[in-house]
């Protein structure tokens, strides 16, 4: 954790006026899906629990039921005096661009995009670094040469964790297939675990074996299902490799902790900095999961393999294409 926060804090080179210690009020606005959803929300919730538990200073949170909650919530919670705040999700662009302005003197974290605002710190991750490892795993660990991806909401963003998981697939197996599906369109599809549940269950009877989802709370179902049909799942963002014990192959980690965590803490010691922090393997914001849930589902040579890779990536040797920078993936 500290090698982690020393990273985020050595990232941006742009300091603003310092929170002073007794002005910190921290405040967590989650996003739809809920603290509770087993994966992107609920690692925001472990960072703001881990500050608390550290620092014994309580923080506010909410968590939206709809859209137009977005900028009413933040306007509510800097009028209220809360600082730093942090939002969950790149929903909030659009509402934290709108208010930023308006309270120059409190500290905005967005995590997932980046805000142009002075008093604003952006948090992105390379999910296409991770993805490409936990990839490399699923078709090391496919007995049928097939795998899937299960996308929630079909945006670029989650076109990241596609492109890279395919790209380290077809490292590892150049013949393997890869199918792919989203859950849909809308922000409904981060919190579908029974529709998760169905595109898993037609992925397997097309002769998926490993299946890996970015799909929030959706993804819950994407799991269940492999474990039911006693297939392999591969969870995100948190380490959720403990909901199915021996069925979860791993989980692409994206330390959404460690950016709520930081945040709070920075603005407490008065260091709180501003700019984009873009956060990859170098930086240990993305990895893989290997605990004793899934020592048994990895071999030596399988992970030996994957940090030869890991390696390469953090020193350049292998370029893991960025879909957002550009939106034809070079893997299909």
């Amino acid at each position: 954790m500290k090698r982690i926060v020393l990273g985020l804090l050595a990232a941006t080179a742009m300091t603003a006026t310092a929170v002073a210690q007794e002005e910190v009020s921290p405040a967590l606005l989650f996003d739809l899906g809920g603290k509770f959803d087993k994966s992107f929300n609920e690692m925001a919730y472990m960072g703001a629990e881990q500050f608390k538990e550290e620092t014994g200073i309580d923080y506010a949170e909410f968590e939206i039921s709809n859209e137009a909650q977005r900028e009413q919530a933040l306007r509510r919670f800097a009028e209220r005096g809360h600082n730093p705040i942090v939002m969950a999700g790149f929903s909030w662009v659009e509402s934290l661009n709108r208010v930023a302005p308006e309270y120059p003197d409190v500290s905005f974290t967005i995590i997932d995009d980046a805000v142009d605002q002075p008093n604003v710190r952006s948090l992105t991750f390379k999910e296409q670094e991770g993805s490409y490892l936990v990839g490399m795993l699923a078709a090391m660990a496919s007995e049928t040469g097939t795998v899937g991806f299960v996308g929630g909401m079909q945006i670029p963003l989650i076109g990241k964790f596609e492109c890279g998981y395919v790209g380290g697939v077809k490292a590892a197996d150049p013949d393997a297939e890869v199918i792919r599906n989203y859950t849909g369109d809308t922000p409904a599809a981060w919190n579908d675990p029974t529709k998760g549940g169905e595109i898993a269950r037609t992925q397997i009877d097309q002769g998926a074996d490993v299946i890996y989802h970015a799909a929030g709370g959706t993804g819950v179902g994407v799991l269940q299902a492999a474990a039911d049909a006693s297939k392999l799942g591969i969870g995100v963002d948190a380490n959720q490799n403990y909901l199915h014990p021996g069925h979860v192959l791993t989980s692409m980690l994206k330390r959404v902790d460690v950016a709520v965590y930081s945040s709070f803490m920075d603005a407490k010691n008065g260091d709180f900095t501003y700019g984009v922090q873009n956060l990859g393997l170098a930086e240990d914001g993305v990895g893989y999961a290997l605990d004793e849930h899934n020592a048994e589902l990895i071999s030596e040579e399988m992970q030996a393999a994957v940090e030869k890779a890991k390696a390469d990536i953090i020193s350049g040797e292998i370029e893991v294409h960025n879909f957002l920078e550009d939106n034809s993936c070079p893997y299909w």
